[in-house]
């Protein structure tokens, strides 16, 4: 067995980064012993460039998959360290599909995953008559035109604070399954129908529950009625089978003002 000590040094700071990558050929975000994950990419980036191990904290844990243009991480290391150093010695060490943005200094006190206000995703739809070879890696092709307006009539039903039970994959018998959706909205974007969400939280497997419900709404196969009964049910995988990880990308994540983060 292979024994992974972290450790938090007297000397050293916190650091947040700014984090977008393709998840295309990962695990999700999250360290697997023998799987490639983004965590795992950033931890060996960080000692190879620090000569130290650090673990890494995600605001989000993205599943398998699952893109990302702002994740928004934190570490410690050494506190010399200059963050525009930083963002071009790790982004040096990792692979293309991996790159930081930026970095800031933190507080000692900041925590990246409690701190934070909400998180936004947004899940792209290609749906028409053919189907996009360039775009096949971050978007979800239906072939038939989706009814926008009944997908936005349940948006309106899930904003607000509701138990999102029916929603999740899996659930540990105490985990809650309230959430806040703050936003929630389908629309057109060229060729593409895109799903935007904005909550405080999501549960395992939510967004993209939700965005296989919404397709079946929006193809016809139920009506809103029977998406409210599913909603309200507040049933462990009653919304159905989840749609396909690579339309789904983390945009943003949102902290108050001001934070802990020193920009």
């Amino acid at each position: 067995m292979i024994t992974r000590l972290w450790f938090k040094l007297s000397w050293s700071s916190k650091f947040v980064l700014l984090v977008e990558y393709d998840g295309t050929q990962y695990h999700g975000f999250q360290w697997q012993a023998g799987l490639p994950t983004i965590q795992g990419e950033l931890e060996q980036a960080i000692r190879r460039f620090c000569g130290q191990s650090s673990r890494v904290m995600a605001a989000s844990r993205t599943d398998t998959g699952v893109h990302a243009r702002e994740q928004v991480a934190s570490f410690w290391a050494k506190s010399a360290l200059d963050t525009m150093t930083l963002v071009r010695a790790l982004n040096h060490y990792l692979p293309e599909d991996i790159a930081v943005k930026a970095a800031y200094r933190a507080s000692d006190d900041f925590n990246v995953r409690r701190d934070a206000l909400s998180r936004e995703y947004r899940y792209c739809i290609l749906d028409g008559n053919t189907r996009s070879p360039l775009s096949r890696g971050f978007s979800l092709f239906v072939p038939k035109m989706l009814d926008m307006e009944a997908m936005n009539e349940a948006c309106e039903l899930m904003k607000g604070e509701h138990d999102f039970a029916s929603f999740a994959s899996s659930l540990d018998g105490s985990r809650p399954t309230v959430r806040s959706i703050h936003q929630a909205r389908v629309e057109r974007k060229g060729d593409y129908t895109v799903f935007r969400i904005v909550a405080d939280s999501f549960l395992p497997h939510q967004v993209r529950s939700t965005v296989g419900l919404l397709i079946r709404l929006g193809l016809g196969k139920i009506d809103i009625r029977e998406f409210h009964d599913i909603m309200e049910a507040r049933s462990v995988g009653l919304a159905g089978p989840v749609s396909r990880p690579c339309g789904l990308c983390l945009m943003r994540v949102n902290y108050p003002e001001p934070s802990g983060i020193y920009r």
